[in-house]
């Protein structure tokens, strides 16, 4: 046979696979990249087992935001009659919002499915598992596809750690669906999952308790950022226990569950602490969605915290094979699993290779008042340079001269002396989460403090109180050994 008749007898290399790219995972990075693979001409296939949109969608931040803006109301009204409105005595209805908030959601995950039509995605409603580095199998129909490139992007669940009864808790996967609102919540965990829940239901009318393991609120925070939200939140009425975690959860004697209420639990710490609740949060993080998917079968490496291990451009150590989002477990936020997916789809498809730039991250937290952050923090900056400038405000908004509020809000600069380079800034305040997200600008573009105090303040603003910074509030300097450092001054 004549090489030519040879090779038009083979089957070709096409052939061997059904799709280009098959993304496991309907969250905010899978569809993000296969919208934008297969706007480059890949033949696509995206499966998801539950409901497109992901836990940003579905169950975390847009429902979160949404009853974030309800909580608000609460204040609001509180102050609307020291300027001079006078209303009825406002009732809160719990199924109301959730209904509100079930349509939203609705509606953008149907907005998802007409997106991913529309871009030629086949949208699969199945769970997906791997049976080797090329091969899928949708567990929905049994049907195996064969891919070129395999995406993962499976996100992250509710991590759940061993105690007597947690059964009878629930997590934030299903806190938004409760039938019927919890008087006495018990929230376990502080960070930032716990914090917005924590606030949202205090506001809502929920007398809430916070179990926290360790000395504070938000590990990972700036401390001042750290002790002024657990200011607020103690002096709001929220109860918060620390080095304390829970033990068991044990029905009340008499009480009888249905649906989704559980009757009375009562909670036992470690510490001997007895509460009862109407519902548990466990709030103690999320860890990476990758068990039973298959990933040994395939060959793919993960960590000891079940992360798939990926390099600059999101592969695996199987060449073909990538992962975005939380399930690699770097950065667990939804801009981050967009950018990681646009990133990969350009790179792989696009012929435009690039990579995410992970440094001065801008992220938030829906507290009340909320928390704006980017950059680095005192403590990581007194590590990392040896000499540190901090430029520190609290103060009142103007609003609070008519309604009294006493809560001071907190500003923060962190910037490196020797460049004067601003290297993080940090916000208590209302409206914390639109300006981080300007300010993030300037601090991925070097931004000195120079550049601030030159730019002229818009009066009266709580963004003005950044650009009025003059003068340090104390410098941390270690090129000179024989200087210790100035402890952090009290404003």
């Amino acid at each position: 046979m004549s090489t030519s008749a040879a090779k038009a007898s083979a089957p070709s290399r096409e052939a061997e696979f059904d799709v280009d790219l098959f993304v496991i995972g309907g969250g905010s990075g899978g569809i993000r990249a296969a919208r934008v693979a297969s706007g480059h001409g890949a033949k696509v296939m995206l499966a998801e087992e539950y409901r497109l949109g992901g836990t940003c969608v579905i169950r975390g931040c847009v429902p979160k935001k949404l009853f974030v803006y309800a909580s608000r109301f609460s204040d609001t009204f509180d102050e609307a009659a020291e300027f001079g409105w006078r209303l009825s005595v406002p009732h809160f209805d719990w199924p109301s919002l959730v209904a509100a908030k079930d349509r939203e959601i609705t509606r953008l995950e149907r907005l998802y499915g007409t997106g991913q039509e529309g871009a030629g995605v086949e949208v699969v409603r199945s769970r997906a598992v791997l049976e080797d580095a090329h091969t899928v199998r949708l567990l929905e129909d049994g049907r195996r596809v064969r891919a070129r490139t395999i995406l993962i992007a499976t996100g992250a669940r509710p991590e759940l750690p061993p105690f007597d009864g947690i059964e009878l808790g629930i997590t934030s996967d299903g806190v938004f669906d409760l039938k019927t609102f919890p008087r006495k919540l018990v929230i376990g965990g502080a960070g930032y999952i716990a914090m917005e829940f924590a606030g949202l239901f205090a506001a809502l009318g929920s007398d809430v308790t916070v179990v926290c393991r360790g000395s504070n609120v938000l590990r990972g925070f700036d401390e001042d950022v750290r002790q002024a939200v657990a200011g607020s939140y103690t002096n709001r009425g929220i109860k918060l226990m620390f080095g304390d975690s829970i033990r068991r959860l044990e029905r009340r004697d008499g009480d009888v569950g249905g649906g989704d209420h559980a009757g009375r639990i009562d909670v036992t710490t470690e510490q001997g602490g007895r509460l009862v609740a109407d519902q548990v949060l466990l709030a103690f993080g999320r860890t990476p969605n990758t068990t039973s998917l298959g990933l040994d079968r395939a060959g793919v490496k993960t960590g000891a915290d079940g992360a798939i291990i990926v390099d600059a451009n999101s592969r695996t150590n199987i060449s073909n094979i990538y992962a975005v989002g939380d399930v690699s477990n770097q950065f667990n936020l939804t801009p981050v699993a967009i950018r990681e997916g646009h990133a990969f789809a350009d790179s792989v498809f696009g012929k435009k290779a690039w990579q995410v730039d992970y440094s001065n991250v801008p992220t938030a937290v829906f507290s009340s008042p909320e928390i704006g952050t980017v950059g680095l923090t005192e403590l990581e900056a007194r590590a990392q340079y040896l000499a540190v400038d901090v430029y520190k405000v609290r103060f009142r908004p103007l609003k609070a001269a008519v309604t009294g509020d006493c809560e001071a809000r907190l500003l923060k600069v962190v910037v490196d002396c020797e460049s004067d380079r601003i290297l993080g800034i940090h916000i208590f305040a209302e409206e914390a989460s639109e300006m981080i997200q300007v300010l993030a600008i300037a601090v991925g573009s070097g931004a000195t403090m120079k550049d601030f105090m030159s730019v002229m303040a818009v009066h009266p603003t709580v963004g003005e109180e950044i650009v009025a910074m003059q003068t340090p509030t104390v410098r941390y300097d270690r090129r000179d050994a024989s200087t210790p450092l100035v402890p952090s001054a009290a404003v």
